[in-house]
């Protein structure tokens, strides 16, 4: 539980305020096209900090640094309510995503250090599940606070990470490296497990899928819904949580799913969801369609998050999977930073329709690409005898 508390706290960051972004720019003065940046400022840091947190977990040990990770996303957050101007809740936002870069990682890493197999794939899963209900539950719960109190209350439940870092501190057991390499031969190590072409496919995936979740559902989508439809923050935010209930259900069966179809073809699945998805969600004409192509797109985000992070958890050794993990959730910040941008790019001079069907383009491409030159030659899935927990 304190590990599904961490995968928690660290998916606040982005998803307890997109659904004020359009109150949070209009209150502090600057036009729609800025939204992109406030996002991007949660994830920037990871892209180089993931790695380097990686490295630190695998040689001091996983706690020691999750900790202090816990601690600064926490007081950074919290001090992003009290920002008087956009460029101070810029700063503050930076400061959360130095925080926010161990997070996600340095959970599955703890779940991929005690289990292994058909087991791994089942945890993993079930981590999954508590990263997309938070992912659709913590949008309405960002935009009622805001409606209750303004969008500054949205930032408040930022504090949970130092609660969740006291639970780390008290259960998490500290593992560290007997004798531990040395910082070049522990970064020669994950560099050779990160060429291998399953975790080296698997990176350049998740990289383009977190493009397309950050700069389509958690930047653009808000923005489609208060100008189509004239959406408040609070009902934005519970359209925001319609892919819940696809994706937590797929991510909850990825153990047996991964044993009948194999990981490729959940991934080949997943982006097929993503096409369609996002088509569907640029030309809705009414609310309902809208809200169908989110179940979609939620079936998709099920099956190729959780997916992609056992493919790279299993590939690599217990001394480097700090790192090699962290080598994942870096390139998948770099998508989360470049998503927004880029979205905004696209809004300077369209629309969020505009913005959607590019993101069908490219997931289109990414099918393509998937068909022409596989992302990998999976091995087989997790073995029927291999479900023991191998760690405390």
């Amino acid at each position: 539980m304190v590990v599904f508390s961490v995968t928690l706290t660290g998916i606040l960051s982005n998803t307890l305020i997109n659904a004020p972004l359009p109150d949070i720019v209009a209150e502090l003065g600057v036009p729609d096209d800025r939204v992109g940046l406030l996002v991007a400022a949660g994830t920037l840091p990871g892209i180089v900090m993931a790695p380097v947190i990686g490295l630190l977990a695998d040689r001091y040990g996983r706690r020691p640094v999750l900790v202090p990770c816990l601690v600064l996303f926490g007081v950074a957050g919290l001090a992003g309510a009290f920002a008087p101007t956009f460029g101070a809740l810029l700063a503050a936002r930076a400061l959360q995503g130095f925080g926010s870069a161990g997070l996600i990682n340095l959970a599955v890493v703890l779940l991929a250090d005690s289990w292994e197999g058909a087991a791994r794939a089942k945890v993993i899963g079930q981590n999954a599940a508590v990263l997309t209900v938070s992912i659709a539950v913590l949008p309405a719960v960002g935009g009622l606070l805001a409606e209750a109190g303004g969008w500054r209350w949205a930032f408040a439940p930022f504090g949970i990470a130092l609660v969740t870092a006291v639970g780390v501190w008290a259960y998490v057991p500290d593992r560290v490296a007997v004798d531990p390499p040395t910082v070049r031969g522990q970064v020669r190590a994950a560099a050779g497990v990160v060429r291998q072409p399953v975790v080296a496919g698997s990176i350049a995936f998740g990289s383009v899928v977190f493009v397309l979740i950050f700069g389509l559902f958690l930047t653009t989508l808000p923005l489609l819904l208060e100008d189509r439809f004239g959406l408040s923050a609070g009902q934005r935010g519970f359209v925001l949580a319609a892919p819940a209930l696809g994706s937590t259900t797929v991510a909850l069966l990825l153990g047996r799913l991964r044993r009948r179809l194999g990981a490729r073809r959940l991934l080949l699945g997943a982006t097929t969801l993503f096409v369609v998805a996002f088509a569907v969600v640029g030309l809705a004409p009414l609310l309902i369609v809208l809200l169908g192509g989110a179940l979609l797109y939620g079936l998709g985000e099920g099956a190729s998050i959780p997916t992609l992070q056992d493919l790279v958890a299993g590939a690599a050794p217990d001394e480097s999977r700090g790192a090699v993990v962290a080598v994942w959730v870096g390139a998948a910040r770099l998508g989360q930073t470049v998503g927004p941008l880029l979205a905004g790019l696209v809004l300077a001079v369209g629309d969020a329709t505009t913005v959607f069907l590019a993101g069908a383009t490219v997931a289109g491409a990414l099918l393509v690409a998937q068909l022409v030159v596989p992302v990998a030659r999976f091995r087989p899935d997790p073995g029927r005898d291999a479900g023991a927990r191998v760690g405390p």
